[in-house]
């Protein structure tokens, strides 16, 4: 009796090892291929608990994720020859299990060659300013270069490729800083020369504006006098306006001719004989024993004195002046 339990429990300690043996937990990011004594099962696994026979099959899991392979950088030549280093991303995912199990192995590192080599072939076919500036177009082509074989053949998918970065020589880095700082003179160049274009178009209808309304040059002189005199830091020259010297001129013509008029309608005086009779003389101070008399007989002792008899005399003077070069006239 103890014999057959001791059976019964090996029995059933077997049974469970192989059932142990028998069962396999496939993940939901993943698929199952059985092998069974080496050869392939038609029949792929899906997600979950799964029972395989415990003598003679193998089950090998494959992820179906998406996975990220790094290129390393990968010294190339531009199709304008120039030397540089491009590293870039891999971006893919295995959507046939069999085929990434049997017609390729190790499909990560499979992946990674072909990577490098597409990227020297796509690299050497580019200009490097198509390289710089067109980088979307590099990696479709990367893209389209590597799907040839790898999803057909190894059943693999590249989702996407991406360039990472382009190591340039010191020497072109500083060629093309010099081309860029070249460019942008010239468009600072272009970009004046326009302004001072529209800025003379512009001048040129405000000056035939002003030229149709004289008021408005000055109007403009005036304030431009008003923004100078705002800052306060500089002598201002006023220059005299034309217009107001053709002004006083305009008026002194009319005054002119006004005077003209008047004489001309004044009517002429007859002629009259000589009746002036010379203005007996003004007695003049005369000097008396070193004294200087006036003219009424005082003494002026002092020159104030002779001035104030000078000047109370001269009108009297200038009228006897007068008189007598009318009558020698």
């Amino acid at each position: 009796m103890g014999v057959l339990i001791t059976v019964l429990v090996l029995l059933a300690a077997v049974g469970l090892v192989l059932l142990a043996l028998s069962l396999r937990s496939v993940q939901q990011y993943e698929m199952g291929v059985v092998f069974r004594f080496g050869r392939l099962l038609p029949d792929i696994r899906g997600p979950g608990l799964r029972v395989i026979r415990p003598i003679g099959d193998r089950m090998q899991k494959v992820s179906v994720q998406t996975e990220v392979l790094g290129i390393p950088p990968q010294g190339s030549i531009t199709a304008d020859n120039v030397t540089l280093t491009v590293d870039a991303v891999v971006y893919f995912r295995v959507i046939d299990p069999v085929k990434a199990l049997v017609n390729v192995r190790n499909y990560p590192s499979a992946v990674s060659q072909i990577a490098q080599t597409s990227l020297r072939a796509v690299i050497g076919r580019a200009d490097l300013d198509t390289l710089l500036s067109d980088r979307d177009h590099i990696n479709a082509e990367l893209k389209k270069v590597m799907d040839a074989p790898t999803e057909e053949p190894w059943g693999l998918r590249i989702e996407r490729v991406e360039i990472k970065d382009i190591a340039l020589p010191e020497s072109m880095m500083r060629s093309m800083s010099k081309q860029a700082e070249a460019e942008r003179e010239r468009r600072a160049r272009v970009i004046a020369a326009d302004g001072e274009f529209q800025a003379s178009q512009r001048l040129s209808d405000a000056a035939a504006t002003m030229a149709d309304t004289p008021g408005a040059l000055q109007l403009r002189l005036l304030q431009t006098v008003v923004d100078v005199s705002a800052e306060k830091n500089s002598t201002l020259v006023m220059p005299f306006p034309v217009e107001m010297l053709r002004f006083f001129e305009h008026q002194s013509r009319e005054t002119d001719g006004e005077s003209a008029r008047r004489s001309s309608a004044r009517p002429a005086l007859p002629e009259l004989p000589e009746l002036i009779t010379p203005a007996p003389p003004t007695a003049r101070a005369v000097s008396l024993s070193g004294e200087r008399v006036g003219s009424g007989g005082e003494r002026i002792g002092s020159r104030a004195a002779v001035a104030r008899e000078r000047r109370d005399n001269w009108p009297a003077q200038a009228d006897s002046e007068s008189d007598a070069s009318r009558a020698h006239g």
